[in-house]
């Protein structure tokens, strides 16, 4: 019989919260339910396994982050629109580091379509609109901008650039420019590249 006050719901957030504190390598069944006081075989009641476990945090991630940009990019367009989305995804990186790498757990095909992954694509198709790029160019795009923001940030919380200067905020400031003036003359398929 499940423990009164013990849901998949529940279960999940403090699974997130494990991985925040713990890192998300740590968030295993056992580690689970020492933290909410039972015995590992009290959460399959609510949960199928470890795989599954570590599955419903990563969707819950994706699902957080969408709504954190969503809002952040709302009414914004060009360059605005793109420091505002860039900064959402940095900002939650730095405040859920576990959650952000649970966000890049590999879904099987059919959950990560029922994820809010796909709207993460939107979000960063939206920004682009204020960049007049269209059709492949837009796709390709979409894929730096997702490179670049979850590279900085996953080098960044690994400490990466902590050991130099200039200090990393000057540097994710001059990246977002940096994107900035690329996609407003992004290159033109037409021309080869050496």
């Amino acid at each position: 019989m499940a423990r009164a006050g013990l849901t998949t719901q529940r279960l999940t957030l403090e699974a997130a919260d494990l991985a925040d504190e713990a890192g998300f390598a740590a968030v295993t069944p056992a580690a689970l339910a020492r933290r909410v006081g039972v015995r590992p075989a009290s959460l399959y009641s609510h949960l199928r396994d470890a795989d599954d476990l570590r599955t419903r945090v990563a969707l819950l991630a994706l699902q957080e982050m969408a709504d954190r940009v969503a809002a952040a990019v709302a009414g914004r367009a060009g360059k605005d629109a793109l420091v505002a989305f860039g900064g959402a995804y940095r900002d939650y990186a730095r405040e859920h580091p576990g959650r952000h790498d649970a966000a890049r757990l590999r879904l099987d095909p059919a959950t990560a379509a029922a994820s809010a992954g796909p709207r993460h694509a939107e979000l960063a198709r939206a920004v682009l609109r204020g960049y007049d790029l269209t059709g492949e160019d837009q796709t390709h795009a979409v894929r730096l901008l997702g490179s670049v923001f979850h590279g900085y940030t996953s080098l960044e919380a690994a400490g990466g650039f902590g050991h130099s200067s200039p200090d990393s905020d000057t540097t994710w400031r001059r990246t977002l420019d940096a994107l900035d003036v690329l996609l407003r003359r992004w290159p033109d398929p037409t021309q080869e590249t050496p």
